[in-house]
């Protein structure tokens, strides 16, 4: 019996193809792995598929070697080495399964993530809140306010300029800055908190803990951004675009009465 000698593996570089089929976008994956000629169609496919996570059956293999036209390989049943595998060679994976078919591995939606708990999480020696804490930093600040004692005095600083500018309900104002010809004027309608405007600052502990004061505004003309209601709750009522709500610091009140039609004609004809 003649010895016949078994073919050398060729190393053979593997590229899956974009979702769309091209490969010029870029491939999905790109790797090597040696490829025996003696192995079939078939046999080749299933390797590929502990690579790629395409089911033999769903792969088309496009295989390309250097001054060669590229080759479509057909036949699962047929000898790997008949296409006359070389060094240099590159196998081109398209997967044939519907977009929905396929797993979709840059998705994390759906994929499971560890959360720390805050018990673990605050019993640790070298996080930035171990760190906070050995600084007396934020809220471990022995002399820090509490958000309670901010509001109140931010509070306190509101009426004060209520006080001060003498804002009261009905009195005519403007709102500052405001010069020639662009004066927003009109009536104080409101004043109080107005818990639906978001804020930045602290928050109070309670519903019943203090909150800032705004002023609402019924503007002479439609320069407003509310009817005097906000965050699905009316404060007070005034046509559309003609509400605003400011702080105490930005009224000015005084003797503005309403504009008239002789007072629009003037100021048009000031701006011609």
């Amino acid at each position: 019996m003649e010895f016949q000698s078994t073919p050398a593996d060729v190393s053979v570089k593997i590229f899956v193809a974009s979702s769309n089929g091209n490969a010029s976008d870029g491939p999905r994956l790109a790797s090597e792995r040696r490829i025996t000629p003696s192995w079939t169609v078939l046999q080749t496919k299933s390797k590929l598929e502990t690579m790629t996570g395409i089911p033999p059956s769903n792969q088309r293999l496009l295989m390309k070697a250097p001054g060669r036209e590229n080759q479509w390989i057909e036949g699962d049943d047929r000898i790997i080495g008949d296409w006359q595998l070389m060094r240099g060679c590159e196998f081109e994976i398209h997967d044939t399964r519907p977009a929905a078919a396929r797993p979709n591995f840059s998705d994390l939606s759906e994929v499971e993530k560890y959360t720390l708990p805050t018990s673990t999480y605050e019993s640790l020696s070298d996080t930035v809140l171990s760190w906070k804490k050995s600084q007396k930093l934020g809220r471990f600040d022995p002399s820090a306010r509490t958000p309670e004692e901010i509001l109140s005095e931010q509070v306190e600083k509101d009426r004060t300029e209520i006080q001060r500018r003498g804002i009261e309900l009905s009195k005519r104002a403007i709102i500052l800055p405001s010069s020639p010809p662009h004066v927003r004027r009109g009536t104080i309608r409101f004043i109080g908190p107005v818990p639906t405007i978001p804020s930045a600052g602290p928050k109070p502990t309670s519903p019943d803990g203090p909150a800032p004061l705004w002023i609402g505004i019924e503007l002479d003309e439609p320069t407003g951004k509310n009817d005097g209601s906000i965050g699905g709750q009316r404060y007070f009522t005034c046509p559309q675009n003609t509400g605003v709500f400011v702080k105490p610091e930005k009224v000015e009140v005084g003797d503005f009465p309403p504009l008239g039609l002789d007072d629009l004609e003037d100021e048009d004809m000031e701006e011609i």
